[in-house]
């Protein structure tokens, strides 16, 4: 009869499956020395086994529930409670019942307990899960015990339970439940104890939250706490809170709410000494679990009691530096617009690509700025780069500066290199540069796409490390960098100036408007053609409809006007098909391997374009840029010296005009590359699936490069690493990446810190002048893009392949985003009024809701 009872001694991690998350750790937390648990024991996972089987109906129950989706909300809660009477009102077996209530008899039959769901997928340090299950107080009696414990496996199907568990893909009949049936402490004070700052990720602060009584209360959310925070054993701060509740147990059993007196509302729950004391135990706590840790706890008679100690799961994992020194780093991401998780193949390729070192952590990239920052010589230069790109990172750095206790400044080597933001780079505006480095670039991808074809196993990983030294040679190639800059430099000369000499803000946007040789806008316009091309086929519009296959364009030819459509479509994929959303990573299914993606935008504007739309949309920018020019140089001359400001003005305008489309032309060059490796790295992984060594050729993005390598060179991979690296991939998506983080682990957001902004809008950063009003259409993913003319588009980043959608709004509002990333870039050309970097604008703004973006200002105003 042992297997449906374990008593915690009996308990480690290694019997999650029989105890569950709660009762795995409770084994383990009473294993630590040091560490008081109140004495207990598990019913396991083998009892609620039991049940299953002796309640009816229920297989056919489980049935139906694995059929429901989380749109059916109301058959979800009815189904739900159906299961829980069938569960509740089950007779447990005699012998099940004695096993569970013969362990009372040591600790004394009338005594109380506290008896605690554990569900075998709860608690785990991918979910937590935490709060799904239930937990009753000063249960008193067998009779008792056994009713809560089968309410206990009941409320593994909760309306919440089932909800989340539907949300994140957990199979119902595959969770158990445990139980967890513990002696009750009837505490003075009790509450939780975060082993790292929940509120800043510090990890070398412990976060106390104490009210008196049980910690029920705090946990519902019944009461406000007092609070301590606790760093290398010394008190750093407090708060305490005025405690009107307390929950006590009650004679009857259960539990009740007490008005706290008057005069003990003010009182602190614990001393200074109790808080230290209890950060202590955390970390020897923490120490054991090998990461922070979310505890509660009980105080009786001076005495710390553990109760449950679970990892936390929200903190973002910290680089891995491999010394102790303080390292402050820059998320990559935020610069690359690209703040989604990535797959090891996709992080390894990025980094071989990169000019200087990145650290991986939480599926994203950053770079070390502790150097540059320490060096009163690079500092300023770093700082006014990064401030350019995203001013969020560059006050969140001022704020680890200003503090003066992290970053010990190296001394003063004297200047270094040319000031940040000086004259603008000397080059003339001669087209034919920007023509030559194109084209060496194309004939560099053709080279590659002629050579790689004969390259496999082991030789082709060594032929792409080469090509990637080819890469970096165009990517860094002195003149390219020098076109960019000229251009670069030349807008924010044309933006200071126009505004010292005209009281012009933001001039620099309408005269970048339709620009040649941006390949990103290009591709936006292009799909307007291809809309052009289907739209007279009413078949091959109301086929498009309803596609959802990806072979798609095959079936296009049996239609009227089919065959030119799929020439058309197919045309434009041989171009831009090797573009997808957050396409630095590798491993994300590109245009041309997931065509369906296009379809949506294709649909709108075949709906929401008259015929020859793109050649008349470039054409309307390039005159609107043409008259600001005019009447900028107009205005200048009128001014004393206006004849030489307007020569070295149109000088400008010419340089950026000649030369920031080119801006966008290295990444398409990277990400065409990319798209030919991933097409021979694709053929190695079927023969390796074909070999049985991959299960499915998509493992392949779990694996490094290197690793990837070493599999094709051997036929051999670790299937179990590729599995956890599969779970960690699914938790490191539930992660919001910092712009800057500490080896602390302490996240710093930046503000904007200006008074300019109206009460209740959103600040951002200006990045495309105008004002715009309209519906806000929040969009995450471009297959939901259904566009009506004179929306506004909202989403967390743009990178190149959300520039289809930019030619069917008619404003911007991005997350993530600074003056030069592609979004701003794109949208000057397009002349739509954009606002980016405003702080978690997909959950400010409603989906629907109108909004006005002031382009010029950068801030978002919400509208009634």
């Amino acid at each position: 009869m042992g297997h449906y009872v374990l008593g915690f001694q009996e308990i480690d991690q290694a019997q999650l499956a029989a105890v569950g998350g709660k009762g795995a750790h409770l084994g383990e937390l009473s294993r630590i020395e040091g560490i008081r648990v109140p004495a207990g024991f598990c019913v396991t996972t083998d009892a609620f086994q039991r049940i299953m089987a002796e309640a009816p109906s229920i297989d056919e129950q489980l049935d139906r529930l694995s059929r429901l989706t989380l749109e059916e909300r109301e058959q979800i809660r009815a189904l739900s409670a159906e299961i829980r009477r069938t569960l509740e009102g089950t007779a447990i077996p005699d012998d099940l019942a004695a096993a569970i209530t013969g362990p009372l008899a040591q600790f004394g039959e009338q005594a109380a307990y506290a008896v605690r769901s554990s569900a075998t997928a709860e608690d785990l340090p991918t979910a937590s899960f935490a709060g799904q299950q239930d937990t009753y107080l000063n249960v008193v009696g067998p009779p008792e015990i056994l009713q809560h414990v089968r309410r206990c496996w009941a409320s593994l199907f909760t309306e919440r339970a089932v909800t989340y568990r539907l949300r994140n893909g957990f199979d119902h009949r595959k969770v158990r439940m445990a139980v967890a049936v513990q002696q009750m402490v009837f505490p003075q004070a009790s509450g939780i104890l975060f082993t790292a700052d929940p509120v800043t990720s510090n990890r070398k602060i412990a976060s106390v939250e104490a009210s008196f009584g049980l910690g029920e209360a705090l946990v519902s959310g019944l009461v406000n706490a007092d609070t301590y925070k606790v760093r290398d054993g010394e008190l750093i701060a407090k708060a305490i809170a005025t405690k009107q509740l307390a929950i006590h147990a009650s004679p009857a059993g259960g539990t009740q709410q007490q008005a706290i007196e008057l005069h003990r509302q003010q009182q602190p729950a614990l001393t200074a000494a109790q808080a230290v004391r209890l950060a202590q135990l955390g970390r020897r706590i923490e120490a054991h679990f090998g990461r922070p840790q979310d505890i509660e706890w009980c105080l009786a008679d001076d005495d710390f009691q553990i109760v449950q100690s679970r990892p936390i799961t929200t903190l973002f994992p910290i680089p891995a530096a491999g010394d102790r020194e303080n390292h402050v780093y820059v998320s990559v991401g935020h610069q690359q617009m690209m703040t989604d998780a990535m797959k090891p193949l996709g992080l390894s390729l990025f980094q071989l690509t990169a000019l200087r070192p990145m650290y991986e952590t939480g599926g994203r990239l950053f770079i070390d700025v502790t150097q540059g920052l320490a060096s009163p010589a690079s500092r300023e230069g770093l700082l006014e780069v990064l401030g350019k790109s995203d001013p969020l990172i560059r006050d969140a750095l001022q704020t680890v500066l200003g503090r003066g206790d992290f970053i010990r400044p190296l001394p003063d080597e004297g200047p270094s290199g040319a000031p940040a933001g000086g004259a603008p780079t000397p080059i003339e505006a001669d087209p034919a540069i920007v023509d030559e480095l194109i084209g060496r670039s194309q004939s560099s991808i053709a080279a590659l796409k002629r050579d790689i074809r004969t390259k496999s196993g082991s030789a082709l990983f060594d032929f792409i490390l080469e090509d990637i030294q080819e890469l970096k040679r165009l990517l860094f190639d002195p003149r390219s960098h020098q076109v960019i800059m000229a251009a670069v430099e030349a807008t924010w000369w044309l933006n200071a100036q126009m505004r010292a000499w005209l009281g012009e803000k933001n001039a620099a946007d309408t005269l970048t408007q339709s620009v040649p040789h941006n390949v990103t806008s290009e591709m936006g316009l292009a799909l307007l053609d291809v809309a052009d091309v289907i739209r007279p086929h009413p078949d091959v519009v109301a086929f498009l409809q309803h596609v959802e296959d990806e072979g798609f364009l095959d079936e296009l030819a049996k239609l009227a006007g089919g065959r030119e459509a799929r020439d058309a479509i197919r045309a434009y994929l041989d171009t831009y098909g090797m573009r997808c959303a957050g396409e630095i990573d590798i491993t994300r299914p590109r245009w041309s391997e997931r065509p369906t993606t296009l379809v949506p935008i294709l649909l709108g504007n075949i709906k929401n374009f008259e015929p020859g739309a793109g050649k008349r949309r470039f054409e309307q920018g390039r005159q609107e840029a043409w008259k600001k020019e005019q009447e900028l140089l107009e205005r200048l001359r009128t001014l004393p010296d206006g004849e030489r400001k307007a020569v070295e003005t149109k000088r400008m305008i010419d340089r950026v005009r000649t030369f920031i489309g080119y801006r966008e032309y290295p990444k398409y060059g990277i990400v065409n590359r990319y798209f030919v490796y991933k097409q021979a790295l694709l053929k190695e992984a079927e023969r390796l699936v074909e070999a049985h060594v991959l299960r499915e050729k998509e493992d392949l993005f779990f694996l490094t490069f290197q690793e990837l390598h070493t599999a094709v060179r051997t036929n051999q991979v670790d299937a179990p690493l590729i599995r956890q690296r599969k779970d960690a991939f699914r938790s490191y998506q539930a992660l919001t990446p910092p712009r800057v983080l500490t080896s602390d682990g302490e996240v710093i957001t930046g503000a904007y810190g200006r008074d300019d902004v109206p009460a209740g809008a959103l600040a951002g950063l200006p990045v495309s002048a105008g004002t715009i009003e309209g519906r806000a259409r929040v969009i995450l993913d471009m297959k939901e893009a259904a566009l009506e003319a004179g929306d506004i588009l909202v989403t967390a980043y743009t990178d190149p392949s959300w520039t289809p959608l930019f030619v069917a709004i008619k404003g911007l509002v991005t997350e993530v985003g600074g003056m030069m990333t592609h979004g701003a870039v794109i949208a000057r050309e397009y002349g739509l009024p954009a606002v980016v970097g405003v702080e978690h604008a997909t959950r400010r703004i409603r989906d629907g809701q109108r909004i006005r973006v002031h382009g010029t200002d950068g801030y978002v105003e919400l509208l009634p």
